[in-house]
C-alpha cells in the first residue's frame, strides 16, 4: 500500500505536537467514550487514539498510551490491547464505525499493563495476540499484580479485565502479509522494558516505535532498564530504519527528530550529568537533583525527573 507524500505530510502536520496539547491539565478529550481521545488517522489506514500524558488515573481510564489500528484491505491489526477490558471494546468501537473489516490479530508492545490488559476483550472476540516472548514471560510473571494496580485507580471500570498472555510469541522479527500492507514486528534490541517492540511499515515509513519512543512527556527508567543498551539500540537498529512518520507509545505522532531529542538525547544527557557527579565523589542522595531543567517542561517531569536520576546513577555506579 502506498499513498501521496504530500497528502501524508499534510496529515501528519495536523498531529505535529503543540505545546499547549501535551498537559496533564487538559480534561478527556473524548467524554463520551471510556477513551481519552477518538482515534485519528495519522496517515491513510493507519489510525491511533492518542492517550493522555499523564500517568494512569481513574479519570482518563488508564488510556494514557497511544491505541493504533491498521485497516488492511483484508482485516484489521490493533496495537496494543489497552489498559483495560473497557478500553479495548470502547476501541473495537472505533474500528467497527470506521471498517467493516474483522479485527483479525492484537500486538501487545511489551508486557505493561496498557498494552495487555485489555487482552482479556480481545480474547473473548477470538482474536489471535502476539507479543514477544520476553513480554510474555513478563505477563505470566507480574500480570497479577499489574491487574491489581489497574483495579486500585480504575475500580469499577476495571469490570471484566483479567490477565491473559499472547496466543503467540517471536524473538527477533514476525512479517505479516495482510491485505495491500507489509507489517514487519521488531525486536531491536533492549530498551525501556523487556520484550519491547516496534511496528515498521517499511512502504509507508512509518514506525509505531512503542516505548522505543518519547517526547511530549518525560520518559520512566526502570530499574530493570539499561539506558546504555537502549542508546546502543537506537544508534544502531532504530535509528537505522529511516521511518519519516513516527507514532510513539504516548504523546502525539510525530518525527525522528523529535523523539530523538526527548528519548536518545535525554538518556545521554541524563547519564553525562550522573557521571560528572559520581566522577566527584557524589553520593545518590545527591544524584536525585542532578540539573534535569532543559527537559522540565515535559509532561509527568514532576514524577519522573528525580526517580530517573536515582536509577541511571544506580546503573552506572557499577558500569
Amino acid at each position: 500500500m502506498t499513498f501521496k507524500t504530500t497528502a501524508a505530510a499534510a496529515a501528519l502536520a495536523a498531529l505535529l505536537p503543540v505545546a499547549a496539547l501535551a498537559s496533564e491539565d487538559i480534561a478527556d478529550q473524548y467524554p463520551q467514550s471510556p477513551l481519552y481521545a477518538k482515534p485519528v488517522e495519522v496517515i491513510p489506514h493507519v489510525w491511533s487514539a492518542i492517550g493522555a500524558t499523564a500517568p494512569p488515573t481513574y479519570e482518563n481510564t488508564g488510556h494514557n498510551n497511544n491505541l493504533s489500528f491498521l485497516v488492511t484491505g483484508d482485516g484489521v491489526i490493533v496495537i496494543n490491547g489497552g489498559a483495560a477490558y473497557v478500553l479495548a471494546e470502547a476501541l473495537h468501537q472505533e474500528i467497527r464505525a470506521i471498517t467493516d473489516q474483522p479485527v483479525k490479530l492484537v500486538i501487545n508492545e511489551n508486557g505493561q499493563g496498557h498494552a495487555m490488559l485489555g487482552n482479556s476483550y480481545w480474547a473473548e472476540q477470538g482474536v489471535p495476540i502476539l507479543a514477544h516472548v520476553d513480554a510474555a514471560h513478563e505477563i505470566e510473571a507480574y500480570g497479577g499484580t499489574i491487574l491489581e494496580g489497574m483495579k486500585r485507580y480504575n475500580r469499577d471500570k476495571a469490570a471484566g479485565t483479567s490477565v491473559v498472555g499472547p496466543t503467540e510469541t517471536f524473538e527477533d522479527r514476525k512479517v505479516i502479509e495482510m491485505g495491500d500492507m507489509r507489517v514487519e514486528v521488531l525486536h531491536l534490541g533492549p530498551a525501556h522494558s523487556p520484550g519491547d517492540i516496534q511496528v515498521w511499515l517499511p512502504d509507508e515509513k512509518l514506525v509505531i516505535a512503542g516505548d522505543m519512543a518519547f517526547h511530549e512527556r518525560m520518559l520512566p527508567i526502570f530499574g530493570e532498564t539499561d539506558t546504555s543498551d537502549w542508546i546502543d539500540t537506537w544508534e544502531n537498529a532504530f535509528e537505522a530504519l529511516g521511518a519519516v512518520y513516527v507514532i510513539p507509545g504516548h504523546g502525539h505522532p510525530t518525527n525522528m527528530d523529535q523523539v530523538r531529542r526527548y528519548t536518545r538525547d535525554y538518556l545521554v544527557y541524563l547519564r553525562e550529568k550522573i557521571g560528572a557527579h559520581l566522577d566527584a565523589g557524589g553520593d545518590l542522595t545527591d544524584a536525585y537533583y542532578v540539573d534535569q531543567s532543559p527537559y522540565a517542561h515535559l509532561d509527568t517531569f514532576e514524577e519522573l525527573a528525580t526517580k530517573n536520576a536515582g536509577r541511571v546513577y544506580e546503573e552506572m555506579e557499577w558500569e
